[in-house]
């Protein structure tokens, strides 16, 4: 497979507009932490994050779009925006990046946003700073055979590190690539 610049590479990534994918999230923040099973479908700027604890012991799911965030939680009852945002900052114990995050799980840097990149040989990245982030890229995986995604990115922001790994890709438009 052809290697493809980084300019035509990180339009491509950040042109992907639906997805599904599905692994595992873990947070450690200082002394705490969890793990849990992660299901993230965007479409268009949509996005539908179901995080959901082993055995059923919590779940939670968040709605996001440009100007929504609306999180329900494992006991059903459901937050919109400042209250939605608060909950998943009490939870989670931080404020999740998501909107750049949407863009670093398929391995390119959020646009609008300065960024420092560290590549690999094919064109891929390998570290990203971002918004006071640093991600960190383990590996890849060949999705539709012929575009790299990330198989899992590590997040980290002075003590809190959020850990991703991806085991399903599904891609339903891709441009360029």
């Amino acid at each position: 497979m052809p290697v493809v610049p980084w300019p035509q590479r990180l339009a491509s990534l950040q042109a992907i507009r639906h997805f599904d994918t599905q692994g595992r999230i873990a947070v450690n923040h200082d002394s705490d932490g969890f793990s849990a099973g992660l299901r993230w479908q965007q479409n268009d700027d949509q996005a539908s994050i179901d995080l959901s604890a082993p055995l059923g012991f919590g779940a939670a799911h968040i709605q996001q779009t440009d100007s929504i965030l609306r999180v329900t939680t494992a006991k059903g009852i459901t937050l919109d925006n400042d209250a939605a945002n608060d909950e998943l900052r009490q939870s989670l114990g931080f404020d999740p990046p998501l909107k750049s995050l949407r863009y670093w799980v398929v391995g390119a840097s959020a646009p609008g946003s300065p960024s420092r990149t560290v590549l690999d040989e094919q064109q891929r990245l390998t570290h990203l700073e971002q918004d006071g982030w640093q991600v960190d890229y383990g590996g890849y995986l060949l999705v539709n055979r012929h575009i790299w995604l990330p198989q899992t990115l590590t997040a980290t922001r002075e003590s809190l590190k959020v850990k991703v790994v991806i085991h399903d890709w599904q891609l339903y438009s891709i441009l360029g690539e």
